[in-house]
């Protein structure tokens, strides 16, 4: 049984900076793709960072390139978002996803297990 667990989420001042990480078990977090999404309500979910592949291939939606990077511990099986210089528009529900497949890493519906989520507030 897949289970992904989120951790590091919070609340932070707009320039500030956090780390979430996702921990899994019955999954190999090297294989395929895994990724940060975020939500907020009323809108779509939205891919924030993949990482992809063997050779750990990373992607990032335009809001976010520059601040945010992704990145995995093969040893721990875990998959990490440091963010910085953190925008109130990035105040979201962050969920990471992991896929058995190879497809585009920022279609949410192509994800076969998510965690339950952590919540980041950016305040101005």
């Amino acid at each position: 049984q897949v289970q992904l667990v989120e951790s590091g989420g919070g609340s932070v001042q707009a320039g500030g900076s956090l780390r979430l990480s996702c921990a899994a078990s019955g999954y190999t977090v090297r294989r395929n793709c895994l990724a940060w999404f975020r939500q907020v309500p009323g809108k779509e979910r939205e891919g924030v960072a993949g990482i992809c592949s063997d050779f750990g291939l990373s992607y990032y939606t335009d809001s976010v390139k520059g601040r945010f990077t992704i990145s995995r511990d093969n040893a721990k099986n875990t998959v990490d978002l440091q963010m910085n210089t953190l925008k109130p528009e990035d105040t979201a529900m962050y969920y990471c996803a992991a896929k058995d497949s190879y497809s585009p890493w920022w279609r949410p519906e192509t994800y076969n297990y998510w965690g339950q989520g952590t919540q980041v507030t950016v305040s101005s």
